[in-house]
């Protein structure tokens, strides 16, 4: 495959960027999106030019941190999977595929492609904890937990915070991410204890760090690598009311 990369080329995060163009030959369509870069990068290397800056780790659809906007899709286009996972197969021989980084006010650019999500920690540090006793290790059964909530804990619970959710969001909303993280306490009994104080910081802090609001578009669960889904967002809000009721009182 013969294609041409659009890529978003920003030295710093206090710099302006731009995209350049960059053709590349002989890419095996088996080969997947980031060994594709890999080959950019060393031809780039071999010039002396720049190679581009792009997160990765565990290249498994674990981490989340292979961040890419690529054609105008969170992870590129196909569902369900990060941009590790993307294989060139998706694409067609003499395509130009545009790749950009996160566009979200609390995700700045470090560098090309690179941005930084330590907000989403924060939003985690606030209030994604429980309290447990540290004795003994308890049965595996000594706390019945309904199946259902465990399946639906488990799924929220599956998030692994990459940040699609806010790229695709055109508000730039984090409310599928932090709903997810409520949701994966909410709904078990060792969350009950923080549940009030949690749901709210969580919330608070989301707000502080400049995320947007949600519109109910979808476009975060359609996006979602995990399939998170939007229902998390009600059990979230939900939360919140009843949180505020109670402190009211």
């Amino acid at each position: 495959m013969n294609l041409t990369l659009k890529i978003w080329r920003q030295p710093g995060p206090d710099e302006k960027g731009k995209f350049v163009n960059y053709p590349i030959s002989d890419v095996s369509p088996e080969s997947s999106f980031l060994e594709m870069m890999d080959v950019l990068n060393e031809q780039l290397i071999a010039k002396g030019e720049e190679p581009v800056a792009f997160d990765h780790d565990c290249r498994e659809g674990i981490c989340g941190m292979c961040s890419m906007y690529i054609n105008g899709r969170p992870h590129g286009p196909d569902d369900a999977i990060t941009t590790c996972q993307l294989h060139m197969r998706k694409f067609k021989d003499g395509d130009t595929i545009t790749i950009e980084p996160w566009r979200a006010k609390p995700f700045p650019v470090i560098k090309d492609l690179i941005v930084d999500r330590s907000s989403f920690d924060e939003i985690i540090q606030a209030g994604g904890f429980i309290s447990v006793d540290t004795g003994g290790i308890p049965d595996a059964n000594a706390i019945p937990i309904p199946k259902l909530n465990a399946d639906l804990a488990m799924d929220a619970a599956s998030c692994i915070g990459c940040g699609a959710c806010v790229a695709a969001c055109k508000n730039a909303s984090a409310m599928l991410f932090v709903s997810a993280k409520v949701s994966q306490f909410a709904l078990l009994p060792q969350g009950k204890i923080e549940a009030k104080r949690r749901v709210q910081k969580m919330v608070a802090k989301m707000d502080e760090l400049g995320f947007g609001n949600c519109t109910n578009t979808y476009a975060c669960e359609a996006e979602c690598p995990k399939e998170i889904k939007v229902t998390n967002i009600a059990r979230m809000n939900r939360e919140f009311f009843a949180a505020k009721v109670r402190a009211e009182k």
